[in-house]
């Protein structure tokens, strides 16, 4: 069997610039720079995004890329905002606070090997647990809508609980949509193309809100979709049992 040489030149020159940005990300923590280290994280989240379908749209996706871009991600969206949340909220709490970014760290890197175990087929449809890229784009969002000190009232260790949370939530079974196929060429309602332009506008007038708001949203969309669900059984599960038991009586 001849083993391919080489390696995709754009593809691997994004997954560059995602690790890029990650390191720069400890760079401006290290000089207590933290709403550029969190813009350095989510500079790096574009590039994860676009790396992925450059790939496929030039049909150049390989195992070599799956790994690099695996490694790109635990340095960018798990040691990075780990880091930067832990010298920028968390250090005063001590073995406490450095045990919470331990953990989104830890939990960052099961998912990613999680996410690498899973066959091919499954890895379009849904995202298992939050994904790293959202979860870090979570914590880079705080630190930039911080910026005008809009939580500066908010009690430090409710954002160690966040963090907890946002650990949890990236190696539950929680599944969130991949938007993998966005679908541009197909018919849409006009609700959705509205809401879509909405908000482009929100992102154009309050970018940094806009930001927070859709970082926070997608990690809620998981937990919420899945009480749905819940929810939706067992009410499915209450009519057929009343029907059940219309039936049964003479």
């Amino acid at each position: 069997m001849k083993i391919k040489r080489g390696i995709s030149l754009l593809p691997s020159l994004f997954t560059t610039g995602n690790i890029f940005c990650g390191f720069y990300a400890f760079i401006a923590v290290l000089d207590q720079k933290f709403y550029l280290a969190a813009w350095a994280i989510v500079i790096a989240i574009i590039f994860d995004a676009l790396d992925g379908r450059i790939a496929r749209l030039t049909n150049t996706t390989s195992e070599f890329g799956m790994h690099y871009d695996s490694l790109a991600d635990i340095i960018s969206f798990g040691i990075a905002p780990a880091f930067l949340i832990y010298v920028w909220k968390l250090k005063p709490f001590g073995r406490i606070g450095w045990m919470a970014a331990f953990l989104f760290l830890l939990c960052g890197a099961l998912r990613l090997a999680r996410f690498n175990a899973l066959p091919e087929d499954k890895r379009s449809q849904h995202f298992v647990g939050l994904p790293t890229p959202g979860a870090a784009a979570v914590v880079a969002t705080i630190v930039i809508f911080s910026e005008d000190g809009i939580f500066d009232s908010l009690h430090p260790f409710i954002l160690v609980a966040f963090v907890y949370m946002l650990a949890f939530l990236m190696v539950s079974n929680i599944e969130y949509p991949a938007f993998k196929k966005l679908g541009f060429k197909k018919r849409v309602p006009f609700a959705r193309f509205l809401f879509i332009v909405l908000t482009l506008y929100i992102f154009a007038t309050i970018p940094l809100f806009a930001l927070f708001f859709v970082s926070f949203s997608y990690a809620l969309l998981g937990p919420l979709g899945y009480l749905y669900k819940i929810g939706k059984s067992y009410w499915v599960t209450q009519k057929e049992d009343q029907a059940l038991e219309q039936k049964e009586k003479p």
